[in-house]
């Protein structure tokens, strides 16, 4: 059974995202001293005496103006209202009631839904309580003089609003799987989402930067669980000012270090971009699980050698993320969406398993069968002891070896091909750790443990 959702109503600029962050615990949401910048609704989870529920926030609700994004951000409102069991409206206790927060809670009070009125902003206790006194007249029922900042009041409006939470036993959360969706602006992150949810849960425009806050999001097959996280687009850095769009970019990454698997979202018309080869690296770099999504294949005109030149062109182009799977999608038309979790799947099994030692030592042995280490030209060979998965999440192999200088980058790749080829580890980077044999040396001698950090010889891949 899902979590009771709360919504967060008002008008732009009160403070909500605020009032969301101090409700919740967490500094998730983007808080900018700047109207229309939280746009799509986006959940965080939050506690409050036995009871656990969801917390939507949602943009700044405008009725008297539909410019720009004004509109959808209405339809993403009421969509958050639809699926609540309470709302809680904000206010602004600096500055007054206005028209505004009269045409709010006018619609509020045509709503099926209990409303609390929340007036932020409250910093000092004693005039917190005649400023809320001044909302009494939206007909909303008690005002709560409340500070986001400070958490003045938040504890007396909780306590309320459990009241209005239905009194039903949470089932145990299954393990879910985190997708991250990542990629440039405007190449359909929020389009696949909402192909995902089956709904309108995302904004979705032409207008790049639409996204700029994440959203979680939770869909079930069978009986698995995928938290889709759907991220601002990722620009080049000298082309992000500092803003909404600068913090949105960074939950992106953040988004990526806490995901089991990353979707890179590449754009068919314009193919593999340079911006799409750095956040391929990244993502590699961060060691996360990945599946390629080339999206808007429908509107590429094709013939019998197309995909064979994309799936060249993802290899040859993509090169920091070669293992991963690549699939071709319409986010739009719904065209192969359902293959995405398919991936998914194999992607986060591979990306946390373990592999157990006589495994890998035959694998060793197979290679070096077919391909001895290389010789110096002085006589020294190099040699591999053995070799064990030290960890996973990524896998990572660590091979225990005379002096790792003697092993080139040629047979260092050499020996991941073997692993891949044996042993799968598809859709998730392999890392590698080539121990030489004063490490080993100096972990044996108590005496000289200082010498790890600055002797040691260490290499990895």
């Amino acid at each position: 059974m899902a979590l009771p959702v709360v919504a967060i109503i008002g008008r732009p600029n009160v403070g909500k995202s605020t009032l969301v962050n101090r409700l919740t615990g967490m500094m998730d949401a983007i808080v900018h001293d700047e109207p229309g910048v939280t746009r799509d609704r986006t959940y965080r989870e939050a506690f409050w005496r036995d009871r656990d529920f969801m917390v939507v926030d949602t943009g700044g609700l405008v009725f008297d103006d539909d410019t720009e994004f004004l509109p959808l951000i209405r339809e993403q409102a009421m969509l958050a209202l639809a699926e609540s069991c309470a709302a809680i409206m904000v206010v602004d206790g600096k500055e007054g009631p206005n028209a505004s927060d009269e045409a709010i809670a006018m619609w509020l009070r045509q709503q099926s839904v209990p409303v609390l009125l929340a007036v932020n902003k409250c910093e000092s206790v004693d005039q917190g309580l005649m400023q809320a006194s001044e909302f009494w007249t939206l007909g909303l029922g008690e005002p709560y003089a409340v500070s986001g900042i400070h958490g003045n009041g938040t504890g007396e409006l909780l306590d309320e609003l459990v009241n209005h939470l239905p009194t039903t036993d949470i089932l145990e959360e299954r393990g879910e799987i985190r997708v991250a969706i990542v990629g440039r602006p405007n190449v359909g992150k929020s389009s696949l989402l909402n192909a995902f949810v089956g709904e309108s849960r995302a904004i979705v425009s032409p207008i790049s930067g639409t996204t700029r806050d994440t959203i979680d999001m939770m869909v079930e097959r069978g009986e698995q669980r995928y938290r889709l996280i759907d991220t601002a687009g990722i620009r080049k850095k000298k082309q992000v000012e500092y803003g909404p769009e600068f913090f949105g970019i960074n939950r992106a990454f953040k988004a990526i270090r806490r995901a089991d698997v990353v979707l890179l979202v590449i754009d068919a018309l314009d193919g593999v971009t340079e911006q799409d080869q750095k956040l391929a690296g990244r993502i590699a770099e961060d060691g996360r699980a990945c599946v390629v999504v080339v999206n808007k294949w429908d509107a590429v005109e094709k013939d019998a050698y197309t995909i064979y030149e994309y799936d060249k062109q993802m290899k040859d182009r993509l090169h920091f993320t070669d293992w991963a799977e690549t699939v071709y999608v319409s986010a739009m038309t719904g065209q192969r969406v359902e293959k995405i979790l398919d991936l998914v799947d194999t992607a986060a099994e591979q990306h946390k398993r373990r592999v157990t030692t006589a495994v890998i030592n035959e694998v060793i042995g197979e290679a070096l069968s077919w391909h001895t280490p290389p010789t110096t030209r002085q006589g020294r060979q190099g040699r591999i002891y053995y070799g064990t998965q030290v960890t996973s999440q990524p896998p990572t192999i660590a091979l225990f070896i005379n002096d790792p200088k003697l092993f080139g980058d040629t047979f260092r790749r050499y020996m991941e091909g073997q692993f891949r080829k044996h042993l799968g580890f598809t859709g998730t980077p392999l890392k590698i750790l080539w121990r030489g044999k004063k490490i080993r040396e100096v972990e044996r001698s108590p005496n000289r443990a200082v010498k790890v950090k600055t002797n040691a010889t260490l290499s990895s891949r």
